[in-house]
């Protein structure tokens, strides 16, 4: 497997398994896969893209029952790749937000009611940064399981978990887990941005659309990726949230059959590189 020094994208693709990726300092899984017997486009797009230092990673999910959700996604992922493989030294930041805000105008000017959700991590050095919009998500976990961060979902359940009015379990139950109340596609686009994070050697990063978050519970998601070969950890994750959409080892959560799409990304080793975020 060489090294990775090109942005890859996946789009409008469903892939037969993860694909493991060698970066400059780290390792990286991504899967995309359209939602058991669905018989129209998948909806999600993914994309790594190398940067001096460090990396993006980004999925995007264009929200079903809209009309060119398949095209939103694809959208969201192209701008992003044009404007961070073209950032200046030191304005990874401001090139991220201007991808997702161009995504943004040239969705709505579209005129279909097309939208998406997206996730973004900026990964410089050992220092991570969160983007997202919606409730496609990213959760860093330590080796021994300990989560280290978990974006809040914009949906009515999402903050209904944060604040604790239901648990993770109930929200992924509830009626309304598919509602957003935030998209890239609508004129009150908010980005939430956050905080930085520096990362330890082995901890395990996952970026993922609400495929995965509305089938597995995050400890099941952390058990699945905390240790072990990254490769394997992905296997395990497509394998049990495929089989979770189909009504298989369901547990006291329901399947709920949707595109899936994630990438997992660990360093290689300890990173000493001055970080450029700011």
């Amino acid at each position: 497997m060489g090294l990775t020094d090109h942005a890859i994208a996946y789009v409008s693709t469903s892939l037969e398994a993860p694909c493991l990726h060698a970066l400059q300092g780290g390792s990286a899984v991504a899967f995309t896969r359209r939602g058991p017997h669905k018989e129209t486009a998948n909806e999600d797009a993914v994309a790594i893209i190398p940067v001096a230092g460090g990396t993006v990673l980004a999925v995007a999910d264009g929200l079903g029952g809209l009309p060119s959700g398949d095209t939103a996604s694809a959208l969201a992922v192209k701008s992003l790749v044009d404007r961070v493989r073209n950032a200046e030294s030191g304005h990874l930041r401001e090139a991220i937000l201007d991808g997702i805000e161009l995504a943004n105008r040239e969705i709505l000017a579209l005129g279909t009611g097309a939208a998406t959700t997206l996730a973004v991590v900026e990964i410089r050095g050992n220092v991570l940064r969160t983007y997202h919009v919606g409730d496609a998500g990213v959760l860093v976990t330590g080796q021994r399981g300990r989560r280290r961060l978990q974006t809040i979902h914009h949906s009515p359940t999402g903050h209904a978990q944060e604040s604790g009015m239901i648990t993770e379990a109930e929200a992924l139950n509830h009626d309304e887990r598919n509602l957003v109340s935030n998209v890239v596609g609508s004129h009150e686009l908010r980005i939430e941005i956050g905080s930085l994070l520096k990362l330890a050697p082995r901890d395990t990063v996952v970026v993922a659309s609400d495929g995965l978050f509305d089938n597995l519970l995050s400890e099941e998601i952390i058990g699945h990726v905390r240790c072990g070969r990254l490769d394997r950890g992905g296997d395990a994750l497509a394998a049990e949230s495929l089989a979770r959409m189909e009504g298989c080892n369901a547990g006291t959560i329901a399947g709920h059959a949707d595109d899936l799409s994630f990438i997992l990304y660990r360093m290689d080793q300890p990173v000493q590189v001055q970080s450029n975020i700011n």
